[in-house]
């Protein structure tokens, strides 16, 4: 079984001190069928208590503040993660689009993920749909070759989008990175009433050359009654196996994200993250990433900020 050695670090630097510091954070692996957490270890600046509950996906969440003032703010999360691959599913195996709304019917968790987003551009996905999409058709089926469509006609290319691009504007120019493709195939699957979810976390293949190698990563999930979730990579057109390390599932990336938060103070930032992914046959993959920030807050509000992700996407999706 693959053991991954995770090494992650977020920082933001302030040009003047800023206080009251409040960030929620999502960057606890969770261990089950697909993997167990070896090791955790969490630092960060001040060493201050951090609460941690379940939220309504069942992502374990994280919540803290510094509230003295302060000029730098480090998150360090390192982790040892063993994920158990599965075989790929089977081609013509399963149940139906019809027949997989039958059962999920009753079920107001599994019909809200079936529901597709109200976009300008519904039109666009139906008529990327029209050719293949049948109720009659398998799950399995219609869910790998909408993922094959998104890898197929959408162009891998970063720094174009950001955490706030909606699928219409996706959709308008065809590019983006791994967010971007995953909310676009969400789309495409909850359009045919497939239950499906965001997940975000880190894609690890050694030396395969994959988009988003080493770094953090967004794939999608759907679910099969009686099989379970299913994960898809449309960024790299494969099922999800061994190689996948899951931080966190929700509905879209704004269930997911890693780091978020306020703070009160008139400042400029820049935001460092530092990623390092160790392999079994001792290969290191380590990225480095700086973003600075333009946006300035007044003191007494609390806007929030440009989060950890929005990095994250300008280096290795």
């Amino acid at each position: 079984m693959p053991v991954f050695k995770i090494h992650h670090i977020t920082k933001y630097q302030y040009d003047r001190p800023v206080k009251e510091s409040v960030s929620q954070l999502r960057i606890f692996p969770p261990s089950d069928s697909r993997q167990a957490l070896r090791q955790f270890e969490l630092i960060i600046t001040t060493d201050p208590q951090v609460e941690r509950f379940k939220d309504y996906y069942g992502n374990e969440v994280g919540d803290f503040d510094v509230l003295a003032p302060h000029q730098q703010l480090t998150i360090d999360s390192r982790l040892t993660v063993e994920t158990f691959p599965k075989p790929e599913p089977v081609l013509g195996s399963g149940i139906s689009i019809q027949e997989l709304q039958k059962q999920i019917a009753s079920d107001i968790n599994l019909l809200r993920l079936a529901t597709p987003e109200k976009i300008q551009s519904q039109a666009a996905i139906d008529s990327m749909l029209k050719d293949f999409a049948a109720d009659s058709e398998e799950v399995i089926d219609m869910a790998w070759k909408c993922n094959e469509m998104v890898y197929r006609n959408f162009r891998y290319e970063k720094g174009i989008t950001s955490v706030e691009t909606t699928v219409d504007e996706i959709l308008e120019h065809h590019s983006g990175v791994c967010q971007d493709f995953a909310h676009v195939l969400l789309q495409m699957l909850r359009t045919m009433g497939i239950p499906s979810r965001y997940v975000s976390g880190y894609i690890c293949p050694n030396k395969s050359g994959m988009r988003g190698e080493g770094a953090t990563h967004a794939w999608i999930e759907f679910y099969i009654p009686g099989t379970g979730w299913i994960g898809l990579d449309p960024t790299n057109n494969v099922w999800v196996d061994g190689y996948h390390v899951i931080l966190a599932t929700g509905h879209n990336f704004n269930d997911c994200t890693p780091v978020k938060g306020t703070f009160k103070g008139i400042a400029q930032q820049v935001l460092s993250v530092y990623v390092s992914v160790g392999y079994e046959d001792g290969h290191v993959f380590e990225d480095v990433n700086q973003v600075k920030m333009q946006e300035e807050s007044a003191e007494g509000l609390e806007p929030w900020q440009t989060d950890w992700m929005q990095a994250q996407q300008q280096q290795q999706q």
